[in-house]
């Protein structure tokens, strides 16, 4: 595999050290464990469901620091080692980071079926939404674009 220098980019772009920090990070080799899914429920609402099969809740913990969500498994040790004949069934550590879109808040979690569902919105404020600006003409009078007043 090969390995893509970004250290230009940091050193000619001014402003662009996250944007340069993001494509460096996805380029590194994901191990897909656990497995997740990413669903648009509706708009401005999406869910993150990782298979967390053989986790209890005690051994899951999600962290939003900025724009990055965590979600870290940590297997508790069992006393009596187990005799496999086959493992099929993750049982092993595990770190998984998201980085989030501006304005992406995590609502609520909950696991059921082995599965761990991350609830998310977007939630952009007013001052940051589209908005219409009446046009006056000379006398005063608020011109609206093509609808009557």
């Amino acid at each position: 595999m090969r390995t893509l220098d970004l250290t230009p980019l940091y050193r000619s772009a001014v402003g662009f050290d996250r944007l340069a920090s993001m494509f460096d990070e996805a380029t590194r080799t994901d191990t897909g464990y656990p497995p997740y899914n990413i669903e648009l429920v509706e708009e401005d609402q999406y869910r993150i469901t990782m298979a967390v099969a053989g986790f209890a809740e005690d051994e899951l913990e999600i962290e939003v620091e900025g724009d990055s969500l965590k979600v870290t498994g940590n297997k508790q040790k069992t006393e009596e080692p187990k005799q496999y004949l086959h493992q099929g069934i993750g049982a092993r550590n595990f770190e998984r980071r998201f980085n989030l879109a501006d304005h992406v808040e995590v609502r609520g979690a909950k696991i059921e079926n082995g599965l761990l569902h991350i609830d998310l919105e977007r939630v952009v404020p007013e001052a940051m939404k589209p908005r219409k600006i009446e046009i006056e003409n000379k006398s005063g009078k608020r011109l609206f674009s093509g609808k009557a007043a």
